[in-house]
């Protein structure tokens, strides 16, 4: 049996993160991998993915992205390359095709076990992701058994998908660009749409992740949110796609490229998708809570001073959903040929036998630290929020750098 002082369980960007810490530190440690370096970015991502975030904005611990594109978005192999030459750079000690089958607490640490044989250590970092599992709801039991079910991480692209239309359950970040991507291969595309978080890729002539970033909104901290830290953790993800045009994607474009919006899947019943009559009120409340956001862009804006180095303000069309919407539809009457279930993913801790989870199985964390002291969850509570400016810094910085 092998020791160290530390154990990393995944080697995608926060393990390594992690492990640059712990070098800095001369911290003996191992990161364990269950494939290659960057794996679930490698084998469980469709062929056209794209990082939701430009390219300025992909940056780990004494490494950042130095390209001649910063407002780019990188396609999956870039940001595999990417993590690689971090890994060599960082001189990271990996151990690839090391796939964890039980963690267990041991007197004075933990026990991991592997395909490779047993580790000790008295420190623990868990960086393995939260999308291992798709999260399909129980209502597809009820898909006819000739229709097809699969979901973003089988999905790879629209030539590999059964013959027929696709209804795809879900409208946040990966619904909508899968949505625009099989309607743009000619495919009848049904797409449910329930709560989500309508987001425009630009505002005032930058991209809506650098306002984000400039305003603060990224620098909240969990323990200081009034709303129910459980409801934050379970918000969707934005309605964003990163493309070489910075394009917004939202329902009005998915609805003109001839995509049908239902309401949110709520049963599936003798071949009968139901959907629910909120489709308008989730819309009405998306668009609310996008202009709200754009209002304190605009706030911030004047009160730093800078209003003449943006464009006005402006808002964005609201949604349209028509006059009528669907509250049935027969898949097979209607061809559809396949399902695909963009509703969100989730951990898995199956092989976690150390007493850290609630009754669900979902790790119980604050600021990424479990109960146990020596155990600590997604390693990303050491590389995020380091030597940022303060807002008046950033005021001061943006009146002398360049706008791109």
């Amino acid at each position: 049996m092998r020791f160290v002082t530390t154990i990393i369980i995944g080697a995608g960007q926060s393990g390594l993160a992690m492990s640059r810490h712990l070098t800095a530190r001369s911290i003996d440690h191992v990161v364990l991998e269950r494939g290659e370096v960057a794996n679930s970015w490698r084998t469980e991502r469709w062929d056209s993915l794209r990082l939701l975030t430009p390219n300025w904005q992909t940056r780990l611990p004494g490494y950042a992205y130095s390209g001649d594109d910063p407002d780019g978005f990188m396609t999956m192999p870039e940001v595999v390359r990417f993590l690689q030459r971090y890994a060599r750079v960082s001189c990271a000690p990996i151990a690839t095709g090391a796939r964890v089958t039980r963690v267990r607490q041991q007197e004075g640490g933990y026990e991991v076990e592997t395909n490779l044989g047993p580790w000790r250590c008295r420190k623990l970092a868990i960086a393995t992701g939260a999308c291992n599992l798709a999260s399909i709801p129980s209502l597809s039991a009820g898909l006819p058994g000739k229709v097809d079910s699969l979901t973003p991480l089988q999905y790879r692209n629209p030539t590999l998908l059964p013959d027929g239309g696709v209804m795809i359950v879900g409208a946040s970040a990966s619904g909508i660009q899968l949505a625009r991507e099989v309607r743009a291969a000619g495919r009848r595309v049904v797409l449910c749409v329930g709560e989500h978080v309508r987001m425009p890729r630009t505002y005032r002539g930058r991209d809506i992740q650098w306002w984000m970033d400039v305003i603060g909104a990224m620098d909240v901290r969990y323990d200081t949110m009034i709303e129910d830290i459980e409801r934050a953790r379970r918000l969707p993800s934005l309605q964003l796609i990163g493309t070489p045009e910075r394009a917004t994607v939202d329902l009005n474009s998915l609805r003109k490229a001839g995509i049908e919006l239902a309401g949110r899947l709520v049963g599936l019943v003798d071949g009968k998708a139901q959907f629910s009559g909120s489709l308008a009120n989730h819309c009405a409340l998306a668009d609310l809570k996008m202009n709200r956001l754009l209002a304190s862009i605009d706030d911030w804006v004047n009160a730093s001073g800078l209003a003449r180095q943006f464009s006005a303000p402006h808002r964005f069309e609201p949604t349209d959903v028509g006059s009528e919407t669907r509250l049935s539809l027969d898949l097979i009457d209607a061809g559809i040929g396949s399902v695909i279930w963009a509703t969100g993913y989730r951990p898995d801790y199956s092989w976690l036998d150390v007493p850290v989870l609630d009754g669900k199985g979902a790790s119980v964390t604050m600021a990424g630290s479990f109960p146990h002291r020596e155990c600590m969850s997604w390693a990303c509570h050491l590389c995020a929020g380091a030597n940022r400016p303060s807002l008046m810094e950033r005021a001061t910085m943006l009146r002398i750098s360049p706008l791109t």
